[in-house]
């Protein structure tokens, strides 16, 4: 068998031998990386213990969008602010991202999954024709 190839060295500082003071070092191979480019979190580290995240699912991930649309027309405060500002285009390209959701998934939801992406965005385009008057 061939020797496998290193392809990059990750050098973490925050593991560090302290009394060495070396950095760790981790070869890492194009096969251990991952593969759709991101890490997998670990949900149940140190400071998870108050959060409470809901469950990840076709509704929450609508219903996030969903708030983002509101924010952006000015209808619910920003929670990271605390204020109500409105950003028109923001709002229109959240509810284009739902529209394509929507044709993307025609045929492939549930029936209440249907109902509830087809309501949500049937309020959102009112509520942004009214905002844009």
């Amino acid at each position: 068998m061939a020797e496998e190839k290193k392809d990059f060295v990750i050098k973490d500082r925050r593991f560090s031998s302290r009394e060495e003071g070396k950095e760790e070092e981790k070869e890492v191979s194009q096969k251990d990386a991952p593969e759709s480019g991101f890490e997998k979190i670990d949900s149940t580290g140190p400071g998870t213990e108050d959060t409470q995240l809901p469950e990840i699912n076709f509704a929450t991930f609508v219903l996030s969008l969903h708030s983002s649309a509101l924010v952006h027309l000015g209808i619910i405060e920003n929670p990271a602010t605390g204020e109500k500002n409105k950003s028109l285009g923001l709002a229109k390209q959240t509810i284009d991202i739902l529209g394509v959701i929507e044709k993307k998934t025609q045929g492939n939801l549930e029936k209440d999954e249907e109902n509830l992406l087809k309501n949500i965005l049937h309020d959102l385009r009112l509520m942004y024709v009214k905002e844009k008057g």
